[in-house]
């Protein structure tokens, strides 16, 4: 879910209680349950006029024609209104409203709060980097617009009108950065500059901005299609490229020149207090990065003496003389991209008819398997998923990264293909979406912990079921959970205890067979994305500590699919607020 993290306001600790005047009568239970959804609704519509590329990207076609105002006023403005919502919702009692109600405002309040906390370290004047940012982002968002009508195709050239001012306000933002020595590592920004000389010097007609041209729905007529195509060619080069080599130029000229050496966050003004909000947020746990840290090494142990028992098995004496024999195997190396597609696509489709075993709610909404686009996927990990619409016209995506293919190893892709597919992400936001007694902002929120802590326990859930049959992908079962641990390690290295970054490379190798291109994406993922691979393996290791917990306290009684429902029923949570819901599940069912 997009999220500004705004500027010039101090973060703000707010205790919100009810508060009524003595002289009042409380409303009844109906009315504040009314007034809460008109509030829900409001902040809702407020996030979507706001954010209009998300609007889109979820269906919504109202602002197709607008991009985002990036500007430092705006930043600020959404704050006084995040301020105004918390008072609002001070308003409202929400004692003998319904349980979903109560949680419902206590998981807004819980975000309205953060984000005020967040405008303390101005992530906004950091908006690029080669993981994510305004450069990328923009040139994927043609893949996720629904064009069926000539208007949503002239909505979209309005929208392109506009990038030149967006490109403005954040070469502004980011030459506040600077003055602030808020940069990222400037080599980060050297590939920032690659991606974006990579779009700025495409033809128009072969830029991703112009994809929508390739294939017109049928209720186009073709002098529609030509006028059309000019259109928007035209745009592309009067607006798109240009701007495009202008950021170009001001990497090269102004931000490169001023990023910063050191990759962790600790250099950073406010470093360590920014990293403890990351760990915070990205885990929503109470832990500090020591902890951390130390929770990482374990769990690393813990994979390589069961990995150790694999290798020894396949007739290796250690994991390193496998890795080595594993590089150099054909058959565990892609053919060709398509037969890389294929093997994602081959284990997706054997899961789906194992998931009424697991779960009594299952997703509507159809997955699908498509390549990755080029322009992102040097940078990119080894696959991501990309959710579908609230009304399912686009379908949920596993977007594999055919990079250097050839490099990489087969081992891991079963593993990956339950993470990113079933049962993980598309069935857990997929099912999220279709909760239709919750709020909006429930149906789409995310929890790094949560949504990703929950893909990571689905790979385990592909063991449990039956799969993994093949020695060399139990291997890389095991190999994608100790990458999640070893985050944990390199993550917390690099940020607190200032590592640089040949050691979080070394630890790597130390500690894996991971394939190179691997490596050298997700350490410089890291380096950019201070604390957002923390909340894997954390989430991972809180959701199997709840599903002992329930074992234990019902033992005969302990139904694996009703705990999976439970945990699946009320969209992403915090991982302190699953706690208490399940601890409260186990009470019931007991």
């Amino acid at each position: 879910m997009k999220s500004l993290l705004r500027s010039t306001v101090v973060a703000v600790v707010l205790v919100v209680t009810p508060f009524f005047a003595a002289a009042q009568a409380t409303p009844s239970a109906a009315q504040r349950s009314k007034d809460l959804a008109a509030l829900f609704h409001d902040i809702w519509e407020d996030n979507l006029k706001h954010s209009p590329e998300y609007a889109s990207f979820l269906g919504d076609k109202r602002y197709n024609d607008q991009l985002s105002d990036y500007s430092a006023k705006e930043v600020n403005a959404g704050l006084e209104r995040g301020l105004g919502f918390v008072t609002r919702l001070s308003m409202i009692d929400t004692t003998g409203l319904s349980e979903q109600e109560q949680l419902s405002a206590d998981l807004m309040l819980r975000s309205l709060t953060e984000d005020q906390e967040a405008a303390r370290f101005k992530e906004w004047e950091m908006p690029v980097n080669q993981f994510n940012g305004f450069h990328t982002g923009l040139a994927q968002m043609p893949e996720d617009l629904q064009f069926e009508t000539v208007k949503d195709y002239d909505d979209y050239i309005e929208r392109l009108k506009k990038v030149p001012t967006a490109f403005s306000q954040i070469m502004t933002n980011i030459q506040l950065g600077i003055d602030e020595k808020r940069v990222p590592p400037r080599y980060i920004l050297e590939k920032v500059l690659a991606q974006t000389q990579d779009l700025a010097g495409k033809p128009a007609k072969d830029s991703a901005f112009a994809l929508p041209l390739k294939k017109f729905p049928a209720s186009i007529t073709s002098a529609q299609q030509t006028r059309i195509s000019a259109d928007l060619i035209a745009v592309i080069n009067a607006s798109v490229l240009p701007s495009y080599q202008r950021f170009a130029k001001f990497l090269t000229a102004t931000y490169i020149p001023a990023g910063r050496t050191d990759p962790g966050a600790w250099a950073l003004p406010d470093g360590d207090a920014y990293y403890a909000f990351r760990i915070r947020q990205s885990t929503t746990l109470d832990k500090s990065a020591a902890e951390i840290h130390q929770i990482g090494l374990d769990e690393v142990k813990r994979d390589e003496a069961e990995m150790l028992v694999i290798v020894k098995k396949l007739g290796f004496s250690d994991i390193k003389s496998f890795s080595a024999a594993l590089k150099t195997n054909a058959k565990e190396h892609p053919q060709s991209k398509e037969a890389l597609l294929e093997t994602y696509r081959g284990y997706i489709n054997q899961m789906k008819p194992k998931l009424p075993e697991l779960f009594g709610r299952l997703p509507k909404a159809q997955l699908e398997v498509i390549a990755m686009p080029d322009f992102i996927s040097k940078d990119q990990a080894a696959a991501f998923y990309d959710q579908g619409t609230p009304d399912g016209k686009r379908p949920g995506r596993v977007d594999v990264n055919l990079y250097n293919f050839a490099d990489r190893s087969l081992a891991p892709v079963e593993a990956v293909s339950y993470h990113e597919g079933i049962p993980g992400h598309h069935l857990q936001i997929t099912i999220g979406q279709e909760l239709g007694d919750l709020p909006d902002f429930r149906k789409q929120s995310y929890y790094t912990a949560y949504t990703e802590g929950w893909a990571l326990y689905s790979e385990r859930l592909g063991k449990e079921i039956g799969f993994y049959q093949d020695p060399y992908s139990d291997y890389g079962r095991l190999e994608a959970d100790i990458w999640r641990a070893i985050r944990l390690v390199v993550d917390t290295g690099v940020h607190s205890q200032h590592w640089s970054r040949q050691q979080m490379v070394d630890f790597f190798h130390d500690h894996s067979a991971i394939d190179e291109t691997n490596i050298q994406a997700e350490t410089d993922r890291y380096i950019a994305w201070p604390g957002q691979a923390l909340g894997y393996k954390m989430g991972q290791l809180k959701i199997l500590e709840l599903r002992k917990r329930a074992q234990d306290a019902l033992g005969p009684k302990f139904n694996l699919k009703s705990f999976h429902d439970e945990v699946l029923d009320s969209g992403a949570l915090p991982m302190d607020v699953l706690d208490k819901r399940i601890n409260t599940w186990i009470a019931k069912q007991k």
